[in-house]
């Protein structure tokens, strides 16, 4: 598997951190405080969807009294917690992006995520300075199903679009990289089991734990 990038660009939720239950345990206290039932059609909406969009979406399909923001502020306490004591980055994953950065590639996060629950994250897992930019979707709103953020990072990172690779664990997004022509690798999340063979098909390479490519560099 090719390696010499010269920039590596990072997922977060569910390609980095082990913490897409973070995010089903939200929506199920959110809507069951409000007698609403988690459905798939909700859950698979909601996959691509930046924080704002999410919050908007929600209170549209559910015709809800609180505003966006107001959403958005309940979403953020109730995960805070977690992101900032119990989400773990996946088994590989951190000794991967040391081993990156140790070869010369530059690193950078494109995350639907937020600072406020993204930054304790990082530092409870001791990795905080390490990537050279964490960019957010709102910075440029737009969904993972569009290029936008994956060809907005790499500008910012000041690397052309073919010299950069995309680990990313939803279908879309890895058909969005491709879009904004970088080299891709699915990571395998439990989450998104349904699209396994379809992650394998869409993209370069596929990988269910980072341990795979850590051979690939010298010690």
């Amino acid at each position: 598997m090719k390696t010499n990038w010269k920039a590596a660009i990072f997922d977060f939720d569910g390609t980095l951190a082990d913490s897409m239950y973070v995010w089903s345990k939200v929506d199920e206290e959110f809507l069951h405080a409000r007698g609403i039932p988690v459905t798939q059609e909700y859950t698979d909406a909601m996959r691509t969807m930046y924080f704002e969009t999410a919050a908007a979406y929600t209170k549209e399909t559910y015709g809800l009294l609180e505003t966006p923001e107001e959403i958005m502020q309940i979403w953020l306490e109730l995960a805070h917690r977690e992101y900032a004591e119990s989400v773990r980055f996946k088994p590989g994953a951190a000794a991967l992006v040391r081993k990156l950065k140790d070869s010369g590639c530059l690193l950078a996060m494109a995350t639907s995520n937020n600072p406020y629950l993204l930054r304790p994250c990082l530092a409870n897992n001791q990795m905080e300075g390490v990537f050279d930019l964490i960019c957010y979707t709102s910075e440029v709103g737009m969904n993972k199903d569009h290029p936008e953020i994956y060809l907005y990072t790499a500008e910012k990172l000041g690397v052309k679009p073919e010299d950069c690779v995309v680990f990313e664990d939803i279908i879309e997004g890895i058909c969005s990289a491709k879009k904004a022509g970088m080299h891709t690798i699915a990571v395998y999340d439990p989450a998104n089991e349904a699209f396994r063979e379809e992650l394998k098909e869409t993209a370069e390479g596929f990988i269910e734990s980072y341990r795979e490519m850590l051979d690939e560099f010298p010690q």
